[in-house]
């Protein structure tokens, strides 16, 4: 969603940011089954490319960093209680199968959150609306939003909701604290050559980000993005290993 200003203006206050998405914050809202006003939600949805681009609105960045905190948080609580028996690294493989970006962002998609995200001109003109990383961290703002408006139990029933199948099957998802390992290992177990990463960047100095592919031979079996090429490979390397696990 790349949305202009009211009136023809500058967007300078949250205020002018809810007139604009008071059409269809209702409808998230709905979705999302808690409690919010559009005014209390809609700080969450401010990409900084929206922000550079109307006037320098505080963008969801704040929200993001404190909703990751709390998701954090609240899954690692889970985890906890639900593994009596795991150690410490089965515990942290657990949460990291389920508190990254690829995760993040395939339930940011089942709430349709892209379609409401102010986002730049360029970078709805590239895609935004549906890059792994946007999602993910606006779905954490939201829960920061969440958070701030309705308290810790209001945040703790959304997480529970959205994230209550993926941490009932964490211990299945593979070894999530490093996909590279994984993906490593099932190439040697299955007897083929080890997987090559090819790694591409685009983006300022400022907001660089980073697109990995993982090849086998001249296969290209798995795509990531991040913002380091840490993150781009990991991601990559988790796509593949679902698509060789599954095949």
């Amino acid at each position: 969603m790349s949305t202009s200003p009211p009136r023809g203006g500058e967007a300078n206050s949250v205020n002018d940011v809810v007139a604009l998405v008071s059409a269809t914050l209702p409808e998230l809202i709905d979705i999302l089954q808690i409690k919010l006003t559009v005014t209390q939600l809609a700080p969450a949805l401010i990409h900084r490319s929206w922000s550079y681009e109307h006037g320098g609105v505080p963008t969801n960045e704040r929200l993001e960093f404190l909703g990751d905190a709390v998701l954090g948080m609240v899954v690692t609580e889970q985890l906890f209680n639900r593994n009596p028996a795991a150690a410490e690294g089965q515990l942290a493989r657990y949460r990291s199968a389920i508190v990254n970006s690829k995760a993040l962002a395939d339930v940011a998609r089942t709430l349709g959150l892209g379609e409401h995200l102010l986002l730049g001109r360029g970078e709805a003109a590239s895609g935004g609306a549906d890059k792994d990383s946007i999602l993910a961290d606006s779905l954490e703002a939201v829960i920061g939003a969440v958070f701030v408006s309705a308290g810790l139990e209001a945040a703790t029933e959304l997480i529970l909701r959205l994230f209550s199948q993926l941490i009932d099957s964490s211990s299945d998802l593979g070894a999530g604290l490093d996909w590279k390992t994984s993906l490593q290992e099932l190439a040697a177990a299955r007897r083929v050559e080890p997987p090559e990463y090819v790694i591409t960047e685009s983006g300022p100095d400022h907001d660089k980000r980073f697109i990995a592919q993982v090849k086998f031979g001249e296969q290209v079996i798995g795509l990531g993005e991040g913002r380091s090429k840490k993150a781009a490979e990991q991601q990559a390397a988790a796509t593949a290993f679902a698509q060789l696990t599954n095949a």
